[in-house]
């Protein structure tokens, strides 16, 4: 990578350091978790992308795919930071007890100051929190965390999406035969 500049980027991205040898006509995924669960508990008013301060181990074991969002939520602290919460993240396989992070530590999320005043203010609002929806490493190869601003759904909606995705699958089946 040393001396090589943007060339690195322009020429096929990540592939040469997320793929082995052998792998040439695979297509490298970038995705590294997604949480359905709150696709479909949640209704998503906002997405906003953001950065996530990470330890070199905890980069490694997400480059792995080891990250799990499933339960996670994000919070505007005291101080005005944002925070991811109760996301884990494996401990690296190959790194000594020693030097390898904790699993589910709280993780500053790198958002402009604006933006998190704007959340700080919507998340008063009755019923209202962020979650995380997906991560994913972008073309420059620094890990995003794409949080929503949520409203929780009752059963009925619930069950509204769960009608209209069997519709939606069932118009697909007759189209094809």
């Amino acid at each position: 990578l040393e001396g090589q500049g943007r060339r690195y980027f322009r020429e096929g991205g990540l592939l040469g350091l997320a793929m082995k040898k052998g792998d040439k006509g695979k297509k490298w995924n970038p995705q590294v978790a997604d949480n359905k669960e709150a696709r479909f508990n949640f209704e998503i008013m906002e997405k906003l992308e953001c950065g996530i301060q990470l330890h070199g181990t905890e980069v490694k074991s997400c480059r792995a795919g080891k990250m799990n969002i499933k339960d996670g939520f994000a919070r505007v602290d005291q101080d005005g930071q944002l925070r991811l919460i109760n996301v884990h993240i494996a401990k690296h396989f190959t790194t000594g007890g020693w030097f390898n992070h904790e699993e589910t530590r709280p993780r500053v999320l790198l958002v402009h100051k604006r933006e998190i005043q704007n959340l700080r203010k919507q998340l008063t609002l009755k019923g209202l929190t962020l979650v995380p929806l997906r991560a994913y490493f972008n073309e420059y190869g620094f890990l995003k965390v794409e949080i929503g601003l949520c409203r929780g759904k009752n059963k009925g909606d619930k069950r509204d999406s769960i009608k209209s995705r069997d519709q939606g699958r069932d118009a697909k089946r007759e189209l094809k035969a």
